[in-house]
């Protein structure tokens, strides 16, 4: 079978522009390819992690990976999926962001030995000189074939900036110079991105006369189409300071029953046979594929260590015997609680709630317990020697927080 046919098993493969040659060439040849990153954060999130996975089944069958870093095309940000224009970075922001990726990419790929590629756009986008640019790049696109593209269309109503407008150039220039420098012939991408892909492709055939190619990747979202990778406290990051391997492995343990099959097959290395059969696991038994589920992903991306550590708290909170050292924790300065929080302040200070008012919901709907105590009471207050003994809420069923004071000592 070829890693064509395994990313298309798997359920990685939502478009591509010629499918039975990009099957050929990537069988036949050792193909270099490249998925680009917009350093817009510190950390990859969730979201990411999808189109890595295809990059490291695409390693593994002998292809070599350019992770292309967007020092440049970050500067203008790109439309896609945005209602409002994104806020504009610093260079220094951005190149410190790219760093990140950088090594977090670095545990997932293999860049030893010129299998892999780390690119930065900013290498040839930040000293281009606009007229050139234009008589060269901007001649061979039409205005009316780019306002169709899905990428502009939900930013019409609301109004598009001509410095967005120019992502699609942008990012159609970074597949060509990609061609020209490492013989890059295909581009991956999200789904949202189907648009930005055929302009570099079409860009390379205009320029150059070569064949050139895109595939779009199947986009995680839940059951109601909304993209998943999001919680309450926000993006679920590979950062482990930034969501830890607790939450990250209750994040993919908690996902809805209908998409366990799906992400099993995406985020996961298990056999095909293996993801079948755990994905059509009846009723209450699909709790057991979504524990593997959440083991595999966060052993992945944080290791096997902290995954067994992750899946022995959830095991033990769940049976009312956990350890607290590997739970997510908010922590309060000692001046802050002398006259002690109240319930509703302690669920936002501990981001287990967007707003007092979706905090009071909880409260008043039972959702919140506190040391193993129901909070029936909005007005309900912790003093503060309660609070230096150590709090532990439980959100619903699941979702477990401790909160400590920070004694100076370190956290």
């Amino acid at each position: 079978m070829s890693v064509y046919d395994t990313l298309l098993e798997r359920g990685f493969i939502a478009q591509s522009t010629h499918e039975e040659e990009i099957r050929k060439i990537l069988s036949q040849e050792s193909v270099t390819f490249y998925i680009g990153f917009d350093a817009t954060a510190d950390s990859l999130t969730a979201g990411h992690f999808l189109t890595v996975m295809a990059m490291m089944h695409l390693q593994k069958a002998g292809h070599r990976p350019i992770a292309l870093l967007g020092g440049g095309t970050t500067m203008v940000g790109d439309p896609t999926g945005k209602t409002d224009m994104r806020s504009m970075m610093t260079k220094e922001k951005i190149a410190y962001n790219a760093e990140c990726f950088f090594h977090q990419l670095s545990r997932f790929l293999d860049f030893e030995e010129g299998k892999a590629i780390l690119a930065n756009n900013a290498d040839w986008l930040l000293s281009l000189n606009y007229i050139d640019f234009l008589r060269e790049i901007g001649v061979h696109f039409s205005v009316n074939k780019m306002l169709t593209a899905e990428s502009y269309k939900q930013r019409m109503e609301k109004g598009l900036t001509f410095f967005e407008f120019n992502y699609m150039l942008m990012q159609a220039y970074d597949f060509y110079c990609l061609n020209e420098r490492y013989d890059c012939k295909l581009q991956l991408g999200g789904n949202d991105q189907w648009s930005n892909i055929l302009a570099g492709a079409d860009l390379i055939r205009r320029k150059s006369g070569k064949e050139a190619y895109g595939l779009t990747l199947t986009l995680l979202t839940t059951s109601e189409g909304v993209k998943m990778g999001k919680t309450m406290k926000g993006a679920v990051w590979l950062d482990a300071n930034k969501t830890s391997p607790y939450e990250f492995y209750q994040y993919w343990r908690n996902i809805e029953d209908v998409k366990v099959k799906e992400c099993l097959g995406l985020l996961t290395f298990l056999p095909m046979e293996e993801v079948n059969r755990l994905g059509s696991l009846p009723d209450e038994q699909i709790n057991q594929a979504k524990e593997i589920l959440a083991f595999e992903v966060t052993k992945i991306v944080h290791g096997e260590e902290e995954a067994k550590k992750a899946r022995e708290t959830a095991s033990a909170l769940f049976n009312g015997q956990g350890s607290h050292e590997n739970m997510p924790k908010t922590y309060y300065e000692e001046e802050e609680v002398k006259e002690g929080v109240d319930i509703l302040s302690l669920l936002l200070h501990a981001k287990l709630a967007p707003s007092r008012s979706e905090a009071r919901r909880l409260v008043l709907q039972g959702g919140i317990s506190v040391n193993d105590e129901k909070i029936a009471q909005v007005e309900h207050r912790f003093g503060s020697e309660e609070i230096q003994k150590g709090l532990l809420i439980r959100k619903g069923k699941k979702v477990y927080h401790q909160v400590l004071l920070n004694l100076k000592e370190g956290k």
